[in-house]
């Protein structure tokens, strides 16, 4: 859209400076152009930075997650999210638990918050856990 922007503007500005001899339109043109480009190529640098540097897609998010899954004693001990794509989050979140549940679980309790499209759910044992229990669960 912006190369679209700055071609229109050029042509306006050409059209002008030719028909109504307005020499002056051509250059004010250009530097409207420029406008467009840096605002595009400003709001295309944030983005990517913030991509690269693995920003947060959803502020609120982790605050979301975190209410559902730190219950009962559970505890995040981990928690990573990433943009996929348009409206499509991944998460991978580390649990503690001193009575975990299965993975399938905590993923059960997530279902419903929109976005998240790939989750990898780890569930790590607290010391001093049932070992038998330990073994079915956090394995």
């Amino acid at each position: 859209m912006a190369d679209v922007a700055v071609s229109v503007l050029v042509i306006i500005g050409l059209i002008a400076g030719r028909q109504l001899g307005w020499i002056w339109m051509d250059p004010v043109m250009g530097l409207v152009a420029t406008i467009v480009i840096l605002s595009w190529s400003w709001s295309l640098v944030r983005t990517a930075g913030a991509v690269l540097l693995d920003a947060s897609p959803d502020p609120a998010l982790p605050a979301r997650i975190a209410a559902r899954l730190e219950r009962d004693g559970d505890r995040i001990s981990d928690l990573h999210l990433w943009r996929l794509g348009p409206g499509h989050i991944g998460a991978i979140i580390s649990l503690v638990s001193d009575h975990p549940e299965s993975p399938a679980s905590y993923k059960q309790r997530l279902a419903d918050v929109a976005g998240l499209s790939h989750l990898t759910i780890e569930v790590e044992c607290c010391p001093g856990h049932n070992q038998a229990e330990h073994r079915a669960v956090c394995a």
